[in-house]
């Protein structure tokens, strides 16, 4: 399979890991297979790899490409059931866990999964390629609800008039295409919005989110991952828009937060202790030259948080 992908903050990621050639890893988000590969390379033949992915073209071609190595193994599932996954291989605890959070390039690129609004396709944008679709939620959600949406996670201004102008396309034929889509979205925004820039971008991540529970699964998945990281053991986390990263930011921040008496208590009482502490204390961001190599990495921000003994 021809999957094309070029893995974001690929050295930074890994490196952040601190890899320990006999230790257990999980990447979380296999896509392609790039962030896996680097891990794999790195480990002896007691270390051992466990790549997972929702998506059966990203498990396919992952399969594919680290099939030179016998310590991996790649399996099907939503990062969100880590836990459940370890508990099949008898894996109580990792010494390292990876995402890399969005929608990758061959799913953007394949016209025939809908997520791209530069291309005709069927309204789909399922990562699983099961479940409710992009066409089922455009077709027959409330008005209220796809303005939420739009809003929530879009962060779209225009969301009510988006979401208005769908239902009255929607009252004389269902809306099944992505450019039927995007030319709603477009008649819905000022001119001046529509010369700027295209406006379809916000309203897409909006729905391909609620497509997939992307960010149910990934604050379950990222408490799962956290707590089955041994002491000392390293999560890397690449988001690529602001939601994603909220949402990281803050659950790293509570991990690493101590003591929440309030401040005016002469001693603490409460007994708590930093989880875990960040390894970077800001976000790392691709470089002039990767950016240069991939424009599509402009948005991403790195992660990293290590599991302290209190955890």
């Amino acid at each position: 399979m021809n999957f094309s992908h070029i893995s974001v903050l690929l050295r930074e990621s890994t490196d952040g890991l601190d890899i320990k050639p006999d230790g257990i890893y999980v990447d979380c988000t296999a896509g392609g297979g790039g962030h896996s590969y680097e891990i794999a390379k790195r480990l002896s033949d007691k270390g051992r790899l466990i790549s997972l992915d929702r998506d059966p073209d990203a498990i396919s071609a992952s399969s594919e490409r680290l099939s030179e190595f016998e310590n991996v193994q790649v399996i099907k599932s939503n990062f969100s059931d880590i836990r459940n996954v370890l508990d099949s291989l008898n894996i109580d605890l990792v010494d390292g866990v990876i995402m890399d959070l969005g929608v990758s390039s061959h799913q953007l690129d394949t016209n025939s999964r809908g997520f791209s609004y530069h291309t005709d396709a069927p309204l789909d944008m399922r990562m699983s390629q099961e479940g409710i679709s992009a066409y089922d939620i455009v077709n027959t959600y409330s008005e209220k609800e796809l303005a939420r949406i739009i809003f929530e996670y879009g962060e779209e201004k225009f969301s009510r008039r988006i979401a208005e102008n769908i239902i009255k396309q929607r009252e004389n034929s269902p809306v099944s295409t992505t450019l039927e889509l995007a030319e709603i979205i477009k008649n819905s925004v000022p001119q001046k919005i529509r010369r700027e820039k295209n406006p379809c971008k916000k309203t897409f991540q909006a729905i391909r989110i609620a497509v997939n529970g992307e960010l149910e699964h990934l604050s379950d998945g990222l408490d799962k991952a956290f707590f089955s990281l041994k002491p000392g053991g390293r999560m890397s986390v690449i988001t690529l828009h602001s939601l994603e990263d909220r949402l990281v930011k803050q659950r790293f921040a509570g991990w690493c937060r101590g003591c929440t008496c309030p401040p005016d208590f002469p001693q603490c009482v409460c007994g708590n202790k930093p989880k875990g502490f960040l390894v970077n204390r800001k976000p790392l961001e691709p470089s002039e030259a990767e950016l240069e190599a991939n424009n599509r990495s402009r948005s991403a921000k790195l992660r990293i948080i290590e599991r302290s003994n209190n955890g």
